[in-house]
């Protein structure tokens, strides 16, 4: 391939374990973005590759006003490259990797997020063949919009999840299939379905006042109360295919009452990881949801829903208007809704 010919990528570093090396108290993110992409050789061969480096940190710092300077970058720079190859870390990589598809939708060109178990810097490592295929990932003409590239799968941005926390297959598509496989420098598309002359949408605002309640068995609905005062919607992780609980006192329906009749948005989803909530099955889910107006996650993971709630929040000026954009598919986000 000569050298005009080859895809111009942006490469991204944010940190995580890929940029990690060890330090007094454990790894920490260390290591520039140069020095990661000279333990990669071979990505010459399918693209030229700039460097940028907004923040050097440890996944778990990570959170929305990162998302949204990775997002300036990318749409500051969008023109000048082929595609985006983000190096972050596995921790919170599915938020960054839903965040960013909901602030860039109809991305005609690839934006990958790429990290690792183990540093690029130990002996024994999966980070240089998830950076490497993610570069080539990068590289082809049939990649587009938001996804994740690891273990040699790319998934779907809103779709996935960490289901492992040593193994170098960290990361699952969840109720939807793989995008692609990556294996010995070919890329395998299961799902090819570009759009040719779409137009890249940049969203610049999110609302970070989002809360996210887990119910036990006996939890009060005081909980709510005291969340509540922080946020303005709480997404609630219910058991099996999503109800509240009844203990007798109706506290915890009159807590979710309280709270949405002050204009504040209740989303339940279900601790369960695959095949989604239900509510209209049992008279636990379908009684509430009728009488309060509460929206559901349905098939969609959780970290969409967390970040698909904070930006509707601050894309919509009205309940309806909220209620649209969250059950709009953005980025296959959302097969199974009302």
């Amino acid at each position: 391939m000569k050298n005009e010919e080859l895809k111009k990528i942006l490469f991204i570093a944010t940190g995580g374990t890929i940029a990690s090396s060890a330090g007094l108290n454990g790894l920490e993110p260390n290591l520039s973005a140069e020095e990661i992409l000279a333990h990669c050789p071979g990505y010459e061969t399918c693209c030229s590759v700039d460097c940028v480096q907004p923040f050097n940190l440890d996944s778990t710092n990570i959170g929305p006003a990162h998302w949204l300077k990775m997002l300036e970058i990318i749409e500051s720079s969008y023109d000048k490259y082929d595609g985006f190859v983000i190096a972050h870390g596995t921790d919170t990589m599915a938020y960054t990797a839903a965040a960013l598809s909901y602030l860039i939708q109809d991305s005609s060109k690839p934006i990958v997020i790429t990290g690792a178990q183990k540093p690029i810097g130990f002996t024994s490592n999966d980070a240089s063949i998830n950076l490497l295929d993610s570069l080539r990932f990068a590289s082809d003409s049939r990649a587009h919009d938001v996804c994740l590239v690891f273990g040699g799968r790319a998934i779907c941005g809103t779709r996935a999840k960490k289901e492992y926390s040593h193994s170098y297959n960290a990361f699952s598509s969840i109720n939807y299939p793989l995008l692609a496989t990556i294996s010995d420098e070919r890329i395998i598309f299961y799902i090819d379905d570009k759009k040719e002359g779409q137009k890249a949408r940049f969203y610049h605002d999110i609302n970070s006042r989002v809360a996210l309640m887990k119910l036990i068995p006996g939890v009060s609905g005081s909980v709510l109360n005291d969340i509540g005062n922080h946020c303005d919607a709480v997404i609630i992780e219910s058991f099996g295919l999503g109800g509240l609980p009844d203990y007798g006192s109706q506290e915890f329906a009159k807590a979710v009452r309280e709270f949405t009749a002050q204009g504040k948005k209740v989303i339940i989803a279900t601790q369960v990881t695959h095949e989604g909530s239900d509510m209209s099955i049992y008279q636990v889910g379908k009684e509430v949801k009728d009488e309060l107006k509460l929206l559901e996650s349905f098939d969609m993971t959780l970290e969409a829903t967390v970040v698909k709630t904070m930006w509707a929040l601050a894309n919509s000026g009205s309940s309806e208007e909220f209620v649209k954009l969250f059950y709009t598919p953005v980025n296959h986000d959302l097969m199974w809704s009302e």
